[in-house]
């Protein structure tokens, strides 16, 4: 549970990105596979051409924190036990989930998003954690998932989230799709700016924990491609300056199934 599990994802280089566009068709690709000896090899292709936001990005560990509740929900913020919900700073996050095929990129339909994340204080729901030091078997806050639309769009209603020990700031996600009798998995994590981090750190109820340990250019998870999965944060402002909450943020990523 410490170091959030190693990396098996890989961006490929530009010999194979060459070969695989001279087998897809697409316009501009690149592409990542499982390293691991017990998974699929898998990989992602993006044809910017065809359709801009459809773009590439890196697989990388699941991490020790995936626990599958099958929690239907956009609003991932709350305890569905309590209703209690989880404090921070409001955060809409939307993913548009696009399937290459023939060289075009096309909305995937039907896909499952799965999202979850630490809370403002850094910790999980639904695991016993002995080296971070709790307990929230009993808990489901900041987890569950969502199915596209028609037009291949996931949204959920969270928090931004904290840190712990070793790791920079991320979001897990996870998505799946049938796909000639099998399923598709594609996992990965969501990355923030520093400096955007640092201020919202500085408010509570983030301020408790003190100053994070880990920042994007330290954490070996973040260097096997988080440039390409950092996520753009739209912030909304009042004449005063003031900011407009919930921030938003929107993911695209484009999936070659048939990989």
């Amino acid at each position: 549970m410490d170091n959030d599990d190693l990396p098996v994802g890989r961006v490929l280089d530009r010999r194979e990105a060459v070969k695989l566009l001279a087998m897809t068709g697409a316009a501009v690709i690149a592409g990542c596979n499982r390293s691991s000896a017990a998974a699929t090899d898998t990989s992602i292709v993006a044809s910017t051409t065809a359709v801009p936001g459809c773009i590439v990005r890196p697989e990388l560990t699941v991490g020790p924190y995936f626990v599958d509740h099958q929690l239907e929900r956009s609003d991932i913020t709350t305890d569905p036990a309590t209703g209690i919900a989880s404090p921070g700073v409001p955060l809409d996050l939307t993913f548009t989930v696009s399937q290459i095929s023939g060289g075009k990129c096309l909305p995937l339909q039907g896909a499952v998003v799965d999202v979850w994340h630490c809370d403002a204080s850094g910790q999980y729901s639904a695991v016993n954690d002995r080296m971070e030091g709790f307990n929230t078997l009993d808990k489901k806050f900041l987890r569950g998932f969502q199915k596209t639309s028609d037009i291949g769009v996931a949204r959920f209603k969270t928090i931004y989230p904290g840190w712990y020990r070793g790791r920079t700031v991320h979001i897990h996600f996870k998505i799946r799709a049938p796909y000639a009798n099998r399923q598709y998995d594609f996992t990965s994590q969501l990355f923030f700016d520093d400096a955007f981090s640092d201020r919202i750190f500085a408010r509570a109820p983030y301020n408790a924990k003190g100053t994070r340990d880990l920042r994007n250019s330290d954490d070996g998870i973040f260097r096997q491609g988080g440039n390409s999965l950092l996520l753009s944060v739209y912030e909304a402002k009042t004449n005063d300056g003031s900011p407009v909450l919930p921030y938003m943020a929107t993911f695209d990523i484009g999936l070659d199934l048939s990989a």
